[in-house]
């Protein structure tokens, strides 16, 4: 009845809920309650009680109650039964205390003292006026008290001599109270409770009795009978508890029951969970006749329910015919679907259990209840989830985790058709299709030769005509794609073609040399034999260089270079050298022939003897060479003329090796090579590279410096290639070209696949490959931003798609079934029944694994997925929520892992790159691929007008002009207008609510379609800034104060206008500062403008355009980034994370406030920020506003400037990180640290040593973060040296040792507050990252001497 009331102070009372547990099914009364064995001599073991009555003594025992029952007999056997049970209890306890039985007239008194006696072995006594009572003295009553249990009385006897203290309630235990209703007003049984027993501390227990709820007849509204009883039950401390003609309504499919006691609880429950707002709780009401000697009661439902109205049965008492009228509703609302088949309230999705469970309703009741569209093509409740045939989607499978950040799925890779050939084996009479390469440095005097690209399939023009920024160190060279043509090559051409190209990549990017000595396998030269196995099927591409012509129309392949390469490989094929080098020579001479007498000969002729060429010493700068005995390419910087063969050896640079004493005994002794002229020059060669990814400029990467080393070789162990230097630096922009033109390739694909030849949309390659490349990639575009738009386009076509189809689901509903609609896992089911994972690009490209069609790869990744196939099953097997599993990395069959929600944001962002291309009817086409039929049928939109029209209202002509004039637009319905404005409250037959679930995603799509294309220079996670700050509740309330919107609300609520008007006032009072309102505005403001957009949005015909013409002033100013407010938390901690600090957080609960503290280490000075309120967000926000003011003050704060945020501080900064200004440099060894070893980092001498493992979790840089973190010190920094050398190197030790020609050595910087800067360099390593390992195990040594970390066992 009253829950709320359990929390008196009397723990004898009981909610309702509990006292009416486990209740019978059905319950007959009659007046036959109790059968005597012996009527003439009734005893105490006499009685025999139905069960229904043996229910509410086992309720009264334990609490205060007032049982409504409608026969007297059965009442008096309560009463005598618990009389009997504290008599027992008083008894045993061994102190005197009486049992009170009151009843409102002397009759009634009598009837009960003659029930009580025989039916006791107590001593019983009445009390009324005749007997004299009044003129009784406090000795008198000593006596009664004495020789007396149970006194039964009028209320007056008592009532007086507890006025004259001759009765205490002290002294009583039980009170038994007939007729109880009448205790209101200035009845004496009123009096009794209010002036004393509320005032006693040991408070007797109370049992009421009375056949009616309320002592008031006639008609009575819900609130006056509510409030009676509310009333009654505050009085007598206890609850209502009825056990009148209980029925109940039992669902055949489940077996769950509700009872006239659960009903009112079923039928409140249902309303408080649809949808409403701050001001306005949806709840049922109550309106009570009593005709006849019968109450009868209407329910009126809120108006976004299933249905409005229903009168119930008549009923004896008004707590009986409330509860069966709320008995007949609950089985409406599970007839209509409102309540599922376990009787709960269908907010969310149904179980599969539930939608294979259908009610049994009758037959003209399941064809209305379709026709509404509350039951699918199934005749299943279609409430929430809609039907295969039926709704919105075309899948209804939701797995668990799919589509989240946690769950992480292995996935496969399409193959990109456009890149197969069919020409391997055929020499002759090959056509492809021409697609030129021409490269432009932004530094003139820099030239790089064009290329041209033959393929066998025809790109699509955005694919084969493009232009691409490729971006080198300190220089930028413009690329251009434009397709010139076809070209047919002979059976000549293709060999020299393939020869060039299998040459060529394999020598820059590859290897030409096959085995050596420590392998065990004879050296070979790559191309000495068959090369087909180089080349595939899937990936067959030329790629050769052009010759430079002065007009860039014109085009020729250089076939002098190609010659060059294949007389190259020609020579290497016949040289004698290939194989013996790296094995034991005998002594044997194994130098082609040359004459080169002596050094004097080589200085006069002024040439250079190469291995198969001699050049004149004044053409050798820029020259691109061949090592013959490692297969690596150069180009010659210098010719070293005081220098040659039998110059000191000085391998890299560092400390002299001893075991070479010159140049001739290096080679000698480590390749087994005699030079045949040791007399010539030396020559200063720069080293060929692996290829970089230059799709991104990297040049604010951080610290990071670069030695380059070059390479001093004999010129007779180099092989002269005769073509441009010009061709060998364009090799190298190649691999990124590529990369970018297969992603695209990709991407026309995809589009192939979703247009199927039926669409002219015409969306952009460039386009849908940016809605396929996620953050990881590290391009300069990601899905970001067009997910962010695409979610707000598929939250409107699904929106307004449910609102027009289903015209009778309340917003509640229909914001259900949107939320499942647009959900990740049901994204997620979509785009892999699409076969979009094959599509998404999920990695940094890395240039040193693409290969060339005629490349053999040298880093191979082996699969070990234990899948023959490039495609992955759907298979649990397939997926794990493994926080070691690598996210990205593709193995050889280009299998990756892949977080499952990028499956999800992957396809809101193909729908947001649809709208971008083509608008929204390109949007909705690819939204019909992918399974989401959001289709926005115009005669749906045509229905929905005429039936607003045919709407009987009486609108207020002269509000309904004021708004349009405030608007700026005419309604052609104006019943639209008047719906928007009215607010649940009015309980009229609509509401704005309908229109504000469709406003709501009209404003999102329109306010996100505006920030994208506004500020197209911003990061995605801005974007979506900029959207929260426009898109929610306050701003809308902001918005309607403004334009004096909230004047034309139709309500009836009290609390929403007192809210509307301090709301006002706050507003009022903001104006002069420029700050916005200090409290939140209420959501009824931000809903009203939301409908009044989703009315205009309709009468337009779902004119968007028009919709935005209106509302763009209403709207304005919308918020820019400089003007962009974060949130406090949030702000600091970005403020935090650019400097380098770390925040601690510490929040306790006091009463009903959250108290947070926020601490961070700034120099030398621990700041502190506090901050408290009802809940844990809103007090870090306060106590993060207190810590921005202290970093203020001391000039450090978050500023703009542009696009970016970035820290502005008045300090000093590092390399890496801004960072406040710091003491002079120490060095570590002078440093005295203090140590508090109750917050040092604790590491076991295991966990320590194995920390510099790669793999091992947590490493060296994680544990250091980690001590860091705790002590609240400034994060290290790290600066990074790279380091070239000459001759392969070896970096680390046993299985980590690694070989290279190019070195990393990591010095990390550690400011330790009040003590100064610690210093570390790590060790060279392979890589930067493992050399930051390096820096930071060094680092974690160093603090353990100073006593920062223990490392314990």
């Amino acid at each position: 009845m009253h829950p709320e009331h359990n929390n008196g102070n009397n723990p004898l009372k009981r909610s309702f809920g509990q006292m009416s547990s486990d209740p019978p099914d059905t319950m007959a009364v009659d007046n036959n309650d109790l059968v005597r064995k012996h009527p003439s001599s009734p005893s105490s073991d006499d009685l025999m009680p139905r069960d229904y009555l043996l229910r509410v003594y086992e309720v009264a025992k334990k609490r205060n109650i007032i049982a409504v029952l409608d026969t007297a007999p059965g009442k008096a056997m309560i009463a005598v039964m618990l009389i009997k049970d504290v008599a027992q209890a008083v008894k045993s306890s061994g102190n005197k205390k009486l049992i009170i039985f009151l009843a409102p007239t002397v009759h009634l008194v009598n009837q009960h003292f003659d029930y009580v006696r025989p039916y006791t072995n107590l001593d019983v006594e009445q009390y009324f006026g005749a007997k004299g009572v009044d003129a009784w003295n406090l000795s008198r009553w000593e006596k009664e008290i004495r020789e007396h249990d149970v006194m039964v009385m009028t209320p007056q006897i008592l009532l007086d001599s507890l006025s004259k203290a001759f009765l205490s309630l002290e002294m009583v235990c039980l009170i038994v109270i007939d007729e109880c209703h009448r205790a209101t007003g200035n009845h004496p049984y009123a009096k009794i409770m209010k002036e004393f027993y509320h005032k006693c501390n040991n408070k007797p227990k109370i049992f009421g009795m009375t056949a009616s709820s309320v002592g008031r007849k006639g008609f009575s509204s819900a609130m006056n009978c509510e409030g009676q009883m509310s009333e009654l039950e505050t009085i007598l401390d206890s609850l209502f508890f009825c056990f009148l003609e209980t029925k109940s309504y039992v669902v055949d499919a489940t077996g769950t029951s509700v009872t006239t006691d659960s009903s009112v609880d079923l039928t409140n429950q249902y309303c408080g969970k649809l949808p409403g707002n701050d001001s306005s709780t949806p709840q049922p009401t109550f309106e009570f006749s009593f005709v006849g000697g019968l109450y009868e009661c209407r329910l009126t439902l809120p108006a976004n329910s299933a249905f409005q109205e229903i009168v119930g049965p008549a009923s004896k008492t008004s707590l009986l015919a409330k509860q069966l009228v709320c008995l007949e509703a609950c089985k409406k609302l599970h007839q209509l679907g409102a309540l599922d088949n376990h009787l709960l309230p269908s907010v969310g999705i149904p179980s599969k259990s539930d939608l294979s469970l259908s009610s049994k309703v009758s037959d003209s009741a399941s064809k209305k209840l379709h026709q509404l569209g509350a039951l699918d093509n199934h005749l299943l409740p279609s409430v929430e989830k809609p039907s295969k045939n039926d709704l919105t989607m075309k899948s209804k499978d939701s797995d668990s985790g799919a589509g989240t950040t946690k769950r992480k799925e292995l996935h496969g890779t399409i193959q990109i058709r456009a890149l197969s050939g069919s020409w391997g084996g055929k020499l002759d009479n090959s056509i492809f299709q021409a697609y030129k390469f021409d490269f432009s440095c932004n530094i003139f005097t820099e030239v790089y030769s064009g290329f041209v690209l033959l393929i066998e399939s025809k790109l699509d023009d955005d694919v084969g005509n493009l232009e691409l920024n490729l971006y080198l160190v300190g220089k930028m060279v413009k690329t251009s794609v434009s397709l010139c043509g076809q070209v047919q090559f002979d059976a000549k051409q293709m060999m020299k073609a393939k020869c060039f190209q299998e040459f060529f990549f394999n020598g820059l990017f590859g290897r030409l040399f096959v085995g050596s000595r420590s392998s065990g396998i004879r050296r070979e030269f790559l191309l000495q034999s068959e090369t087909t196995s180089l080349w595939s099927s899937s990936n067959m591409y030329l790629l050769l260089p052009l010759e430079i012509t002065p007009n860039d129309d014109q085009w020729k392949i250089n076939w002098m270079a190609i010659d060059a390469c294949c007389s190259s490989v020609e020579f290497l094929k016949k040289s004698s050298l290939l194989g013996v080098v790296g094995h034991e020579l005998n002594g044997d001479n194994i130098l082609p022939n040359r004459t080169c007498s002596h050094e004097t000969n080589c200085k006069v002729e002024n040439m250079i003897h190469f291995a198969n060429d001699s050049v004149d010493a004044n053409k050798l700068e820029n020259m691109v060479v061949l090592a013959i005995h490692t297969g690596k390419v150069y180009s010659i910087l210098e010719l070293l003329s005081d220098t040659s063969s039998e110059s000191p050896f000085d391998g890299n640079n560092d400390a002299a090796q001893p075991e070479y004493s010159s140049f001739t005994d290096y080679f000698n002794k480590k390749y087994g090579i005699v030079l045949r002229c040791p007399g010539q020059p030396l020559l200063l060669l720069k080293q060929s590279h692996n290829p970089h990814n230059l799709l991104v400029s990297f040049c604010d990467e951080g610290a990071y410096s670069t030695v380059q080393f070059h390479i001093r070789m004999p010129p007779e162990l180099l092989l002269r290639i005769d073509l441009p230097i010009s061709v060998l630096k364009s090799m190298y922009l190649l691999p990124s070209l590529m990369h970018r033109i297969e992603s695209l390739m990709l991407a026309s694909q995809l589009r192939k696949e979703i247009d199927d030849c039926s669409s002219n949309f015409n969306i952009s390659s460039s386009l849908i490959l940016e809605a396929l490349t996620t953050l990881r990639c590290c391009e300069s575009f990601s899905m970001e931003r067009l997910e962010l738009l695409g979610d707000s386009v598929l939250k409107y076509a699904v929106g307004c798609h449910l609102f027009l189809k289903y015209h009778e689901k309340n917003e509640g509903q229909l914001s259900s079934q949107r939320s499942w609609a647009v959900c990740n896992s049901t994204l997620h089911k979509l785009g892999t029944d699409c076969k979009l994972q094959l599509y998404i690009r999920d990695s940094a490209f890395d240039p040193r694994r693409w290969v060339a069609p005629g490349q053999q790869s040298l880093r191979l990744v082996p699969c070990d997925c234990g899948v023959d196939t490039s495609e992955v099953p759907l298979d649990p097997k397939f997926q794990t929520e493994d926080p070691k599993i690598k996210v990205g990395k593709c193995c050889d069959r280009h299998h990756r892992w892949m977080v499952s929600k990028t499956i999800s944001d992957c396809v809101e962002a193909l729908i947001g790159a649809y709208y971008v291309g083509g608008g929204l009817m390109a949007a909705l086409h690819v939204m019909k691929w992918l399974g989401i039929d959001a289709e926005l049928d115009p005669t749906l939109v045509v229905e929905a007008i005429n039936c607003a029209s045919s709407q009987s209202h009486a609108p207020n002509t002269d509000e309904i002009y004021t708004i349009e004039s405030k608007l700026r637009y005419k309604f052609s319905v104006k019943f639209f207008l008047q719906e928007a404005i009215t607010h649940t409250s009015l309980n009229e037959s609509y509401c704005y609510q309908r229109l504000e679930f469709l406003g709501d995603s009209v404003l999102d799509l329109l306010i996100t379609r505006h920030l994208y294309h506004k500020h197209t220079d911003i990061d995605p996670g801005e974007l979506t800034d900029l959207r929260s700050a426009s898109v929610n509740n306050d701003n809308f309330a902001q918005i309607a104060v403004h334009h004096d919107l909230h004047k034309h609300l139709q309500h009836r609520s009290i609390i929403l206008f007192n809210q509307i008007e301090e709301y006002i006032k706050s507003s009022d009072s903001c104006d002069t500062s420029g700050s916005g309102p200090s409290i939140k505005g209420p959501k009824a403001l931000g809903d009203l403008v939301e409908s009044i957009a989703g009315a205009i949005l309709i009468d337009t015909k779902l004119n968007l355009d028009e919709v935005w013409r209106i509302f763009e002033p209403l709207l304005s100013p919308i918020v820019t980034p400089d003007k962009l407010m974060l949130p406090p938390h949030r702000e600091l901690i970005e403020l935090c994370d650019s400097l380098g600090y770390f925040i601690k957080e510490k929040c306790v609960t006091k009463g009903e406030m959250v108290h947070a503290e926020l601490r961070l280490q700034l120099d030398d000075v621990p700041l502190v920020g506090k901050g408290h309120d009802q809940n844990r967000k809103a007090a870090k926000g306060k106590a993060a506003s207190h810590l921005l003011k202290k970093l203020e003050d001391r000039g450090i704060r978050m500023r703009k400037q542009g696009p970016n945020n970035f820290p502005n501080s008045n300090q000093t900064t590092n390399n890496d990180s801004i960072q406040p200004a710091i003491p002079k440099k120490q060095k570590k060894t002078g440093i005295q640290l203090t140590t508090n070893s109750t917050e040092a980092l604790s590491l076991t001498d295991d966990s320590f040593k194995e920390a510099w493992s790669p793999g091992t979790t947590p490493g060296p840089r994680t544990c250091l973060y980690d001590l860091c973190k705790r002590q609240l010190w400034p994060m290290p920094t790290f600066t990074t040296t790279e380091n070239k050398y000459r001759t392969e190197m070896e970096f680390g030790e046993g299985a980590e040792k690694r070989k290279g020609f190019t070195g990393f050595v990591s010095k990390i910087t550690l400011r330790v507050p009040n003590s100064g800067i610690i210093e570390c360099e790590g060790d060279e390593c392979a890589d930067k990252k493992s050399s930051y390992d390096s820096a930071a195990y060094v680092m974690l040594h160093e603090l353990q001497q100073e006593g920062r970390l223990i490392i314990c066992g």
